[in-house]
């Protein structure tokens, strides 16, 4: 298509020097090809054809921030021409870390990475160490980074991936050894009878349950009333690491992340995304008691970029942006992402298409389904019409609306009540095109 013709070129010399093309794997998967772009500036963003759209992937989640937010930028740019990297510490290492133990619950020690990949490779090694166990419990359906030992049964064809009852762990990719099924228990999220089983006939080997507290990753599922404190008093009575894959969820869906807006704590947590608005950052967070095996050494970690002077600028004054003004950049997120979900919803019944939205505001999940709501993967995997939201999700490009082709949307607190009203009419001309049969 002429409109993209810029991308199609750049795609195409990509190609000769990038396996792909692209970075990551997740970024061939684009309409009517992956695109490239020239710059972003608050809610938007500019391909290199010129095209300019109101932008709901944030980057898939980090710009919270929106993009190149003045402020939060100064920061960055002046730190990085005090320095870069010190192979040392530095002050602003110290408040950030400071500024998170302030307002996540189970934040009483940290340490920072790059990728939440490598956080939630930690946090599942120091549950080995500080229990002496060698599996994990992990759902079908999240995401916990693409490292061999927990990229398994993310998004598992059905016909492969055994019962409901009794799952069997399937590995995400080529090249990933046997041996690592052999560390997992794969279970279906939010069946907190079969969890209790599972844990009662494996207490002894199980180190740790790691789950997404909303399971943002498929369909932006919330917890049943009651799981989590349920998982919770399971790996208390059984001296089980608890942890928190909060690597979306976290600074976004509140100040105290998902586990202060649900009310359940965590023994470990692990985020990235919004934390730095945009740089790379990740974080490993927990109580003292598990964290002290890292401050001395009994479980190791390392990198050599790790809490690099920009990224903690990053950290310290996207922190400080969202919760200034008694936290009226989270009020006004969830303000917007709760009026963007009820006019999608609206606009949907109006011109007689059946939509599931879940979610909490600042990140949710569209589909077209006749279900009124999912609560599990295999739940997901038959309730949606993905080629039908596939022609949505280009219809509103052509709208100069960017959104992820697997229905999350993500939310800015430079989004505006102007900006979802564009998304709003916009959704409501696409809609009205599209076959409602």
């Amino acid at each position: 298509m002429k409109k993209f013709a810029k991308s199609k070129e750049m795609m195409a010399r990509a190609a000769n020097s990038l396996a792909g093309g692209v970075s990551s794997h997740f970024r061939i998967f684009g309409q009517p090809h992956p695109l490239a772009f020239d710059h972003g500036e608050g809610a938007y963003i500019t391909d290199v054809d010129g095209n300019r759209y109101l932008d709901f992937v944030l980057s898939q989640g980090p710009m919270i921030l929106g993009h190149s937010h003045p402020e939060w930028l100064e920061s960055v740019i002046a730190e990085s021409k005090r320095g870069q990297l010190y192979a040392g510490q530095h002050l602003l290492e110290i408040e950030a870390a400071e500024r998170i133990c302030e307002v996540v619950p189970c934040a009483e020690l940290i340490r920072f990475s790059l990728s939440g990949s490598e956080a939630d490779h930690m946090a599942i090694r120091l549950a080995r160490a500080v229990t002496g166990r060698p599996k994990f419990i992990k759902f079908e359906g999240h995401y916990h980074g693409w490292f061999d030992s927990t990229a398994v049964s993310v998004n598992p064809p059905l016909d492969k991936a055994g019962p409901a009852n009794a799952p069997i762990p399937v590995p995400w990719t080529s090249g990933q050894l046997a041996s690592v099924l052999d560390e997992v228990i794969v279970l279906p999220w939010n069946d907190m009878e079969l969890l209790e089983k599972t844990v009662a006939a494996n207490a002894d080997d199980i180190a740790a349950v790691i789950t997404e507290p909303i399971m943002c990753n498929t369909s932006c599922i919330l917890p049943r009333d009651g799981y989590l404190e349920g998982m919770r008093s399971l790996c208390d009575r059984h001296g089980i690491v608890m942890i928190f894959d909060e690597v979306i969820t976290g600074f976004r869906v509140a100040p105290g992340s998902a586990q202060g807006y649900l009310g359940v704590t965590p023994d470990l947590a692990t985020f990235g995304k919004a934390c730095a608005g945009g740089y790379p950052v990740s974080i490993l967070a927990g109580k003292r008691e598990f964290m002290d095996y890292v401050a001395d050494g009994r479980s190791i970690h390392a990198g050599t970029l790790n809490s690099n002077n920009p990224s903690m600028a990053a950290v310290v004054k996207a922190l400080e942006l969202l919760t200034q003004d008694d936290n009226a950049a989270y009020k006004r997120l969830l303000a917007n992402g709760c009026a963007l979900i009820d006019g999608l919803r609206q606009a949907a019944a109006d011109t007689g298409h059946d939509v599931l939205i879940q979610g909490p505001g600042p990140v949710f999940h569209m589909g077209f389904s006749r279900q009124d709501a999912v609560h599990d993967y295999r739940e997901a995997v038959a309730a949606y019409d993905t080629a039908k939201y596939a022609r949505f999700e280009f219809g509103m490009l052509n709208e100069g609306i960017r959104l992820i082709g697997r229905g999350i949307w993500y939310h800015s607190i430079i989004h505006s009540e102007d900006d979802v009203a564009i998304a709003l009419d916009a959704a409501r001309r696409v809609l009205g095109d599209l076959p409602t049969d």
